[in-house]
């Protein structure tokens, strides 16, 4: 188990995890989730335990969509907006966007064994809002979702991202980017106090009309599924209180445990030049104890968006 989780018990039906003075029951921890791999529940709570350290501090504050595949990737799976009333009473929860009886409350994941608890659930993913439980509707993040139509990958991702930094660049905006965890990226802008939602949304589909002009051929802001082969489209409309994105660090439910992994700008250039961009969780381990969190600066150095026209 990892630092500062150890489990009592065997290694058969259940065992009992100690995080941090919480005591966190894992059930059936040797079933394989990631037939491909071989990768186990146990693993799972294992991984997430390990990157706690980098992983919490985004999650903060946030209200939790649960991805949960009980049976495997290679089953069915499903999204999990209200936190589950059988949650332990240290997991706290906030309320956030729900259906027509109001809101949801939603699961805060803000300490260790919050993570080792959903992870039991086998909730492999974990999507956050890109607004804080404290003010839904004020954005703290604007993100640009770049999602590649095939036969356009991972590489056409990374040239456009290329072009979209130069743009934001050339507005004064840093951006940072993170790999989707699966065959896209996600560009990051952080953001100070009093943004909207109409704001960011507005701005990154302006941005992404501005490559679109440019690049025609490779970038799309439609929404017309039909017109994405070969192109990447700009999804701007991810910038919206009532939806989420998968959050830094989150596996993801794919074939193999891959991760939603911060990259460096280097990293994306070389891979508009068809170096892999796709990390899985010891490798994402690794990353982290050699380089820290590279998504650190998304959460210190909050920016003001130009003002809306």
């Amino acid at each position: 188990m990892s630092p500062g989780g150890t489990a009592s018990g065997g290694t058969g039906a259940a065992s009992v995890v100690e995080v941090d003075g919480r005591t966190v029951r894992l059930t059936n921890p040797d079933k394989v989730l990631y037939p491909a791999t071989g990768f186990t529940k146990g693993q799972v709570v294992d991984y997430y335990l390990r990157v706690a350290p980098v992983l919490l501090a985004h999650l903060a504050g946030r209200c939790i969509t649960l991805r949960r595949f009980p049976d495997g990737v290679e089953a069915d799976s499903f999204f999990e907006k209200r936190c589950p009333t059988s949650r332990p009473d240290w997991v706290h929860t906030a309320p956030g966007p729900g259906w027509r009886n109001g809101p949801v409350e939603y699961c805060l994941l803000e300490e260790r064994a919050a993570l080792a608890w959903s992870a039991n659930l086998a909730a492999l993913e974990l999507h956050a809002p890109l607004a804080r439980a404290t003010a839904p509707q004020e954005p703290d993040v604007v993100v640009f979702d770049l999602d590649p139509g095939p036969p356009a990958g991972l590489t056409e991702c990374a040239v456009v991202a290329r072009w979209l930094r130069t743009v934001l660049d050339g507005i004064g905006l840093t951006a940072y980017p993170k790999t989707s965890g699966s065959k896209g990226l996600q560009v990051y802008v952080p953001l100070d106090a009093g943004h909207s939602f109409d704001h960011t949304r507005s701005f990154a589909l302006a941005v992404g009309q501005v490559l679109e002009r440019e690049h025609p051929r490779a970038v799309l802001t439609r929404m017309d599924r039909a017109e994405r082969t070969g192109k990447v489209f700009v999804d701007w409309s991810q910038n919206a209180g009532h939806k989420t994105t998968v959050s830094v660090y989150s596996l993801r439910g794919r074939a193999r445990p891959t991760v939603s992994t911060p990259v460096t700008w280097d990293e994306v250039d070389a891979a508009a030049q068809g170096a892999s961009l796709l990390f899985e969780a010891p490798a994402v381990l690794e990353r982290v104890a050699r380089l820290g969190d590279l998504f650190a600066p998304v959460l210190r150095n909050p920016q003001r968006l130009p003002a809306p026209r």
